[in-house]
C-alpha cells in the first residue's frame, strides 16, 4: 500500500485518480480548499495553495507520491514543490500537450517535440503549463510529467462531450460539422487516472503523452454515437467545413472537438504519438464506452451550468440550419 497525496482530488481528473488509487487499496489524501465532497475512503486535508503558509496542515505528513492536477497558476506548483520537498518521494504533475510548440515540428508529435518558450508565446495557458513543468522538475525527487490532450468522460468540467450529448438529446435538426471522417484523439479521464496510479506504483519519471492512439474515432462516429446513446432524436445535418465557416461558426469552442482545418496535419491536437505511454502500460477503452458512460452521468445532472464556455448558441444554429438544411 502506498500513501498518495492528490492536490485537488474532488473535481474531474483528481477525482478519478483518487478513486482509482483507493480501488487499488492505497492510502489516499486529498488536499484542497474543502469546497467539494471528498471521495469515499480518502482523507481530506484543507488548505489554500495560493495562500501564505497554505500547506501548513500538511506539515508532519509524508507521502510516497504526490499527484498535482493544478490547471493554471504555476505559482501553485512552485509553492507545492517548495513546501513538500522533504515530504514526498515522487512528484507527478498533470500537464498538457499544449506545452509543445507544434510549429514546424515533425509529426506525430512525441515527447521530444520542442516546448514553447513562455517568454515568446502570448497564450497564458501555454505559459502556465510550461512554467508548471519547470517548477515540478525542481522538486528534487523523481518527477513524471503527464501530458494529456483532450480529456473526456464522466465529471468532465470543460463540458465538451456533455454539451454534445445534451444537444443530441434535445433532438430535431442538428448542425454537424464536417468532414465526417475527421479523426479525433482524446483520453477518458479514467484511463488517465489508471495510468497515473501505474506511474506512482512503478515510480516512473520523465514525460508521457497521454491520449488514445490517433484515429480513435471519427467525427461522424463520435456524433452518431452521441445521438444513439441519447435516444436517436437528432437529425444530423452534416455541413461541409467551408459552409460552417461561412455561417460564422467557430471551431473548438462553439463546435466542441471540431477543428476548422481541412488537412489532418493542421490539427496538432489529433496528431500525437503515444507509443511511449503504451509501452509503459497505457490502456485505452473504446470511445463509444466513454460517450455512453458520460451520458449516464449527464442524466443525473439538473442541466448544464450556465457558466459553461463551449457549445453553439441555439439561435445561431437555427439560422445556419435554415440557410443550409431547409
Amino acid at each position: 500500500m502506498m500513501k498518495i497525496l492528490i492536490l485537488g482530488g474532488t473535481s474531474f481528473v483528481g477525482r478519478h485518480t483518487a478513486e482509482e488509487a483507493l480501488g487499488r487499496g492505497h492510502d489516499v489524501t486529498v488536499f484542497n480548499r474543502g469546497h467539494s465532497a471528498t471521495p469515499e475512503g480518502a482523507t481530506a486535508i484543507v488548505g489554500d495553495r495560493l495562500a501564505k503558509d497554505g500547506y501548513a496542515n500538511l506539515k508532519g505528513h509524508s507521502f510516497d507520491a504526490v499527484v498535482d492536477t493544478w490547471a493554471t497558476d504555476p505559482a501553485a506548483v512552485e509553492s507545492a514543490v517548495e513546501a513538500l520537498r522533504s515530504q514526498v518521494k515522487h512528484y507527478i504533475y498533470v500537464s498538457t500537450i499544449s506545452v509543445y510548440n507544434f510549429e514546424g515540428a515533425p509529426r506525430p508529435y512525441s515527447e521530444d517535440t520542442p516546448l514553447f518558450d513562455p517568454e515568446k508565446t502570448e497564450v497564458q495557458y501555454f505559459k502556465d503549463k510550461v512554467r508548471g513543468e519547470r517548477f515540478a522538475l525542481q522538486s528534487g525527487v523523481p518527477t513524471a510529467l503527464i501530458r494529456p490532450g483532450v480529456i473526456l468522460g464522466p465529471f468532465e468540467n470543460i463540458w465538451r462531450l456533455p454539451w454534445w450529448l445534451k444537444r443530441m438529446a434535445r433532438g430535431g435538426k442538428t448542425l454537424a460539422p464536417g468532414p465526417k471522417d475527421m479523426d479525433l484523439q482524446f483520453i477518458d479521464a479514467r484511463d488517465l487516472a489508471r495510468f497515473v496510479v501505474d506511474v506512482a506504483e512503478q515510480k516512473l519519471d520523465g514525460a508521457y503523452n497521454l491520449l488514445s492512439e490517433r484515429a480513435h474515432i471519427s467525427m461522424g462516429d463520435f456524433l452518431e454515437t452521441a445521438n444513439s446513446v441519447t435516444g436517436g432524436k437528432a437529425e444530423l445535418c452534416w455541413l461541409e467545413m467551408n459552409k460552417v465557416k461561412e455561417a460564422g461558426i467557430g471551431d473548438w469552442v462553439e463546435m466542441p472537438m471540431w477543428v476548422a482545418k481541412p488537412e489532418a496535419k493542421d490539427r496538432p491536437a489529433y496528431q500525437v504519438d503515444v507509443s511511449k505511454a503504451i509501452k509503459a502500460g497505457l490502456k485505452i477503452r473504446p470511445a463509444k464506452e466513454t460517450i455512453a458512460d458520460t451520458w449516464e452521468w449527464v442524466k443525473t445532472l439538473d442541466g448544464l451550468p450556465d457558466s459553461i464556455r463551449v457549445g453553439l448558441d441555439a439561435d445561431k444554429e437555427r439560422q445556419a440550419l435554415e440557410k443550409y438544411c431547409s
